[in-house]
């Protein structure tokens, strides 16, 4: 009776959208993202300069409003090029391709910052579902996935060993304003504390940030809203 609860409820949508992102996608690429890099800096060395910014971005907008194109998001935000390809064969595709791009993001002082991001692609079906009467899946249903989504995965990424260190969740909750950069400079925001964070700010020489917004984000969800065993008596 409790399963069916859980699922008339939609509880376990988002814990299995999470899980499925890591061990379908994030488990297989993140451990190879150094080392593309690492490639990637040989050969332009004056690219990614910051090495603490060497990681996949994840974007995780509650909202689950993605663009397919960044660059249409937000025109601070360019695409400069892709890393090296990783091939695998993968549940009977032949050589699968794996790949991540590059942005360049301009801060409000004209200066370039580089880095690997993309959108966390399950968000798109959280908002589908949300767009289909059959799902009969509402607003407040898909923020709240959201929010379980992006608390999931970060758990999951925390207990993974071997994705430690080479990945960003950037959550973000867009304010009713217009801002045709808000985007960037979430993203901005990011990169500067990973390149500034370890050092300690001294008197008189302090390190200013690009001119940012850090949404204040509210993950708060109820007990009930928490993931609930799936049924097994269909097998």
């Amino acid at each position: 009776e409790m399963s069916e609860m859980s699922e008339k409820s939609k509880q376990n949508v988002a814990y299995g959208l999470a899980w499925s992102y890591y061990v379908g996608y994030l488990k297989i690429v993140l451990p190879r993202l150094k080392k593309l890099m690492e490639e990637f800096s040989r050969a332009n060395p004056n690219v990614l300069a910051c090495r603490d910014t060497w990681k996949l971005h994840i974007l995780v907008p509650l909202s689950c409003d993605i663009y397919d194109d960044l660059e249409k998001a937000d025109s601070n935000i360019r695409y400069l090029t892709d890393l090296a390809e990783t091939t695998l064969t993968r549940a009977g595709i032949k050589k699968r391709v794996y790949k991540h791009s590059l942005y360049t993001i301009r801060d409000k002082d004209e200066k370039l910052w580089h880095c690997a991001v993309e959108y966390a692609t399950p968000l798109q079906s959280l908002y589908a579902m949300s767009q289909d009467e059959c799902a009969a899946f509402s607003r407040e249903d898909r923020l709240e996935q959201a929010k379980l989504f992006y608390r999931t995965l970060e758990e999951i990424l925390q207990g993974s060993q071997e994705c430690a260190g080479t990945y960003r969740l950037i959550a973000y909750e867009e304010s009713g304003e217009a801002d045709a950069h808000f985007l960037s400079r979430e993203i901005l925001g990011h990169l500067w504390k990973q390149c500034h964070e370890e050092y300690t700010v001294q008197e008189g020489n302090q390190l200013h940030a690009p001119s940012m917004t850090s949404t204040e984000l509210n993950l708060q969800i109820s007990q009930s809203d928490l993931p609930q065993p799936l049924r097994s008596d269909c097998f």
